[in-house]
Formats: structure tokens, sequence, C-alpha cells
């Protein structure tokens, strides 16, 4: 499937008479104006997504995407690319990070791998959209191919529910944070020393491999992204360096956006793919709240290209959409002040002097 017209239909904009009367009564409810920080502009955020000045977050939905990364032959990974599989097990059985999380949020949650060196297609609870055994070396040819760049996009986009109150994305995959690095250089015009980090934890000499992937890949396909219009450069970088999963993710962003269901984005892989998103149908942005400040070295700089501000930064650097899910209490705790806290009026409490 080729088909990519549907990344770039239009994306309604926010209700901005919600937000307006969510603003209202912030400013009638007993406290001084804007005294509860963030917790205020998440409210209205939430107000303006649902048009509504109460919003509820009624329905979240999780979507794990899995993959394998044939740049870890690459030497760039801790880990061995067995371990991918593995964890897709754990998060279907429930005892990976983001799933215990997704469980204490009520969160709803699918586990999709698109393609492992290792099958799980007899592991209970996993929907496997199979487009190969990871990608190919980026160091040595594309990543994927055109129509498999497509296949995965689409795949991430069915993952959304048009009647979610929010979306968070989450990823797997043995070198994935090298990926994501290549695609964040080529998008943002820089290199491998500027957007590599030790991911998994891998040592100077790991680090030094990463770099230097990041740089031989730019360097094999970078005409194919540079003097394009962004959407084809957002789509040329996913074909040439980037993973399924990371595709995928980048599909459920537009698609979400497209539906009317904000999404809380993870880390720094995350927001890599927010950003391609966000290159190919700029209506996307309107649409993202960043749930964490990653501990990987590049994501700063992504969140810094997309003028995104974080919830919270507790040093996390795990992915799964473990950060994400995290940041859900806080939303929770926003919107139940906004809507349950008593006016000045209610209250009988004097709103000025």
């Amino acid at each position: 499937m080729t088909d990519m017209h549907w990344l770039f239909e239009q994306v309604a904009a926010p209700d901005e008479t919600a937000r307006a009367a969510a603003v209202a009564r912030q400013n009638e409810l007993t406290k001084p104006p804007g005294s509860l920080g963030r917790l205020e502009t998440i409210a209205t955020d939430f107000a303006a997504w649902q048009g509504d000045a109460k919003p509820e977050l009624a329905r979240i939905g999780l979507a794990v995407f899995a993959a394998d990364h044939g740049v870890a032959a690459r030497g760039v990974s801790a880990f061995p690319q067995a371990v991918t599989a593995q964890m897709v097990a754990n998060f279907a059985a429930g005892g990976a990070a983001v799933a215990v999380l997704a469980r204490e949020a009520g969160a709803e949650m699918t586990v999709v791998n698109l393609g492992t060196v290792a099958p799980t297609d007899e592991v209970p609870g996993v929907l496997n959209h199979h487009l190969g055994p990871g990608t190919a070396d980026f160091t040595q040819a594309s990543a994927m191919d055109r129509a498999t760049l497509a296949d995965a996009l689409s795949t991430g986009a069915a993952q959304v529910d048009a009647g979610l109150s929010l979306f968070i994305g989450g990823e797997m995959g043995i070198a994935n944070t090298t990926s994501a690095a290549a695609v964040f250089a080529a998008l943002a015009g820089l290199d491998g020393a500027a957007t590599v980090g030790r991911g998994t934890g891998v040592d100077d000499a790991g680090l030094a491999n990463k770099q230097a992937a990041v740089d031989a890949g730019l360097a094999r396909h970078g005409a194919r992204w540079q003097d394009a219009e962004p959407p084809e450069a957002a789509l040329a970088a996913l074909e040439c360096v980037g993973g399924f999963e990371i595709a995928a993710l980048t599909g459920a962003f537009v698609a979400a956006a497209q539906h009317g269901v904000p999404v809380l984005v993870d880390g720094f892989i995350s927001s890599v793919a927010a950003l391609a998103a966000v290159r190919l149908n700029p209506g996307v942005a309107d649409w993202l709240m960043f749930g964490h400040r990653s501990a990987e070295a590049g994501h700063a700089g992504v969140l810094d290209v997309l003028g995104a501000v974080p919830i919270l930064d507790l040093a996390m650097r795990l992915g799964e959409g473990s950060g994400a899910m995290t940041a859900v209490a806080t939303i929770r705790a926003a919107l139940a002040v906004h809507a349950k806290m008593a006016t000045f009026t209610e209250a009988g409490v004097a709103n000025s002097a």
C-alpha cells in the first residue's frame, strides 16, 4: 500500500470558544489567578480539545509499537536484538513499566509488533503486523522502501480510536534511539554528535559507534531530503533512516489529530515521531502535549525545535510511553481541580479588596 494522501488531510483547530470559557472559569475559582500554574493551562487546553469548558479524561488509549533495526549490527546498543521480542512478550504479559503504569491510569493498552528478528506470533495479546525482521542497516541501504513506510504509517493510524480522550504512543526496539537520532538529524540539519545519546546505556565506544552510524546514514541518504519540501523531507527521513515503530508512531499522531484526539507525547523517540508528524501535517502541532523531558541527550533539542514545554522532568529515559503515562496523574489532577473547585461565589469568598 503506497497511498499516503490521508496524511495531508486537514486537521481541525481546537475549540477556542471552549478554551475561553475554561479560562473564565479558572478566573472564578477560589485561588489567585495563575496560582496553579501549568495545571490551569492543562485544563484549558483539554477544554479546547474536547469543546467543553469542563473536560474529562474518560478514555486513555496506549499503543506500544515494536520493531527491530538493522543498524544494530553497527554495535550501537548495549543489548542484543533478541531483547525486542522478549520485551514485546513482557508488555503483553503486563510486566513492563509502562504496562504497570497503564493499569494504574486505567488506560487501554495495545501491543503492536511491526517486525522483530525473533517472531512473536505465538505470544498472546500481541497484534502482529509483520513488515519484515526489522529494518535494513541504514548505513548500507534505505531502512525500508516507500511502500513499507506507507504500511507502517497506516498501521499506526489504525490504532487510534476516535472516541479516546487522550492517546499515548510507546515504542520498543533495540537500536531505535540510533534511528530516532538519525531522523532528528535529518529533519533539523544536525549531525550525530548533536543528536546521539547513550540510549540503553552504551559505553564510550558504543556512543562513538552510534554517532558514526548516524553520520554514515546522513551521508548516504542526505540528498533524499536536502532541499525537499517539509512533508517529502519527513517521508524521506523515515524511509531512509527510520524504523517501523517510529513510522507507526508518526502515523498514529497524525491520525489522532485528524480525529480530534489529543496526544501525550513520551520521550526522545516519540518526540522525533511527533516532529515528523508536524512536518507532514502542521495542524498536528495543535494537538500535542508533552509528558516529560527525557534524560536522553537529543530530547532537549527536539523539544526546542517543537517549542514544547513538558509536564514532568524526572530524569527518565526508558521509553515505552512510560514518561507520558506517568504524567497522566498530573493531567487528572488538573482536570479535577478545574471541575471541582468552588468558585468565589459558591464559597462565599471575596474576590477583591
